[in-house]
């Protein structure tokens, strides 16, 4: 695809070393790597993820998404993934567009578009908050025009939010429209599961009551269980516990926290508690898992990623 060459070279252009690099568009991001990755856990924006050249791979709750140029990523909600890029070289880098998933700017979208009912979701796979689509050409097309507007920054503050909307048309009308309008619209069980990700997200480090959670967000406590997991693959439990672990391992990392201040800040009564959890979920202790990244080839990158 012609479209899919031509971002690959704009981004090996303007993204000359590995790393992310926010760009001169709001909310658009390079990413590139010259290497083959090992797995990085991270909380996951909204955001859509466009490959121009290598490969990735993404796990969420023990499912995995393998993309390339001919399929796209989108992830819907705040989820804790572990991403690893999978083809990748000095000679042929690993090059990525991000663009963050602005909520507001599709609901706006949503109701200039033909009115028209949200289908009935298909299965699990169908409301999960992370999926892969097939890159067209219209979309291929638009990626690569915004990231050409950065040879003209004049021209961002006018063209950027024309383009910005019209990938989020490409979105809304796409294979996976159904799932994009329950977002736009926020209404139904997928609003009220977004609600509670927010909550989550912003107390993870506080005592949790599910059935508190489920009543402030307007569902029993088996609905959202149920509807949770549904789009997050896991438990409310479960995903503080993820938040909690990925928190506690950035403060270890960056320095700002021993293994059991870190474990006490992010919600942690039981240093061994905190112990246990980390090795089961990490691998290793957070003092051997502290020491193996900061000595690992990729370690310099890792920590750039977490500050």
């Amino acid at each position: 695809m012609q479209a899919i060459r031509e971002l690959a070279g704009l981004i090996a252009h303007h993204a000359p070393i590995e790393g992310m690099h926010q760009s001169g568009v709001p909310g658009m991001w390079l990413i590139r790597s010259d290497r083959t990755t090992e797995p990085l856990h991270v909380v996951h924006a909204p955001a859509v993820c466009i490959i121009a050249q290598g490969a990735k791979l993404v796990s969420l709750a023990g499912s995995d998404f393998h993309y390339d140029p001919a399929k796209f990523l989108v992830v819907s909600v705040d989820l804790p993934v572990t991403g690893c890029v999978t083809q990748a070289s000095e000679e042929e880098p690993y090059l990525c567009l991000r663009v963050d998933l602005d909520p507001q700017a599709l609901a706006a979208l949503d109701l200039e578009l033909p009115a028209r009912p949200i289908p009935r979701a298909r299965g699990a796979a169908s409301s999960r908050g992370l999926f892969l689509s097939e890159t067209t050409p219209g979309l291929a097309d638009v990626a690569a025009r915004l990231v050409r507007l950065l040879e003209t920054p004049q021209d961002i503050p006018v063209l950027a939010p024309l383009l910005l909307k019209e990938l989020h048309y490409r979105l809304l009308t796409g294979e996976h429209a159904d799932v994009v309008r329950h977002v736009a619209r926020g209404e139904g069980r997928m609003a009220q599961v977004t609600r509670a990700i927010c909550w989550i997200k912003d107390n993870f480090n506080r005592p949790m009551s599910v059935e508190r959670l489920a009543g402030d967000v307007g569902m029993s406590s088996s609905t959202l269980h149920e509807h949770f997991k549904s789009v997050t693959s896991m438990s409310p439990l479960q995903y503080q516990k993820q938040l909690r672990l990925q928190e506690a391992r950035r403060l270890m990392l960056t320095g700002a926290k021993d293994a059991a201040r870190a474990g006490h800040a992010v919600g942690y009564e039981s240093s061994s508690q905190f112990s246990r959890e980390y090795a089961r979920f990490f691998g290793l202790s957070p003092g051997r898992d502290s020491t193996r990244l900061r000595q690992s080839q990729g370690g310099a990158s890792l920590l750039q990623a977490l500050r």
